[in-house]
């Protein structure tokens, strides 16, 4: 499936940047906004929207510094807060309700969003992320951006090689998806190279993180709307605890099984899982 490509303009610290976002489906069907983890582009969910096209509206944008999106000038600036205020300009010009589903920082930004007042969220689906981070986590997180990051590669297959050892947690992968996710991670360099498509400033901020945990249980309390958590059997990110917890609050709950953080979604009992959830409101008579 190929998607449609626009964009939109936000605006940040006194200027406006571009943000490229990738769209499936009927454009007058319900929207589903689907963000993506730290290193990662709206590509990674192209197996996710053929799941979701004949009944949705879906729309991966390319984070800040991302894939098709402007680079900052300042890296500084690449945080949760400028996500959030870039998504925010996407939501705003949709101006309709959407469902959500984030991956690790995506889902992070849609915690955000969904605990302010007024937000257009319906229903949110979380892939491996909670209100409880672990120090542990962060610190993995952390010592990657830090020394395992690669920028530059001498082709698309060194590229595919190199993401299959960082990411192997994404679960039980075909060759095709891998092959797939590499692709479309990949930018080309002038002397006919590759590196990953994202601006290697992103890591500026996390490099001077402080590995502690980090308690959100208080913003998601303000979250008022049906929550599915999705949680890769070997996750150290999102802890059984935690999932308990959100369960326990309400939360829906799926197991990806042979993934840790964070699942691709690209396994087809996991997409049955997302599409359910948010058909099942629909799909329940007026008044039920």
């Amino acid at each position: 499936m190929i998607p449609r490509v626009g964009e939109i303009r936000y605006l940040l610290a006194g200027a406006f940047y571009r943000m490229v976002y990738y769209e499936f489906g009927n454009p007058e069907a319900p929207p589903v906004v689907c963000v993506h983890g730290l290193t990662r582009t709206g590509r990674d969910f192209d197996a996710l929207a053929a799941g979701l096209a004949d009944r949705f509206r879906v729309i991966a944008p390319d984070l800040p510094g991302r894939g098709g999106s402007s680079w900052l000038p300042d890296a500084s600036l690449y945080e949760p807060p400028s996500y959030v205020q870039a998504l925010s300009h996407l939501l705003a010009a949709l101006g309709k309700p959407v469902h959500w589903v984030g991956t690790s920082l995506g889902g992070l930004c849609g915690m955000m969003i969904a605990a302010g007042l007024g937000h257009p969220i319906r229903k949110l689906v979380l892939n491996d992320v909670g209100p409880f981070i672990p120090a542990n986590a962060i610190r993995r997180i952390r010592d990657y951006m830090i020394n395992g990051v690669r920028p530059e590669f001498p082709d698309i297959l060194a590229l595919e090689a190199h993401l299959r050892h960082v990411h192997e947690e994404f679960g039980l992968l075909t060759d095709a998806q891998w092959e797939h996710l590499a692709k479309t991670s990949a930018r080309p360099l002038p002397d006919g190279r590759v590196a990953f498509h994202y601006d290697p400033g992103i890591a500026k901020p996390i490099r001077s993180t402080l590995a502690i945990d980090t308690d959100l249980w208080p913003l998601w309390e303000r979250i008022k709307i049906p929550v599915l958590a999705i949680r890769g059997e070997r996750s150290e990110l999102l802890l059984p605890k935690t999932l308990a917890r959100m369960q326990a609050s309400g939360a829906a709950t799926w197991i990806v099984k042979d993934a840790g953080h964070a699942p691709a979604l690209m396994d087809f009992p996991t997409i049955r899982a997302i599409r359910d959830f948010l058909l099942q409101e629909e799909e329940e008579p007026s008044g039920a």
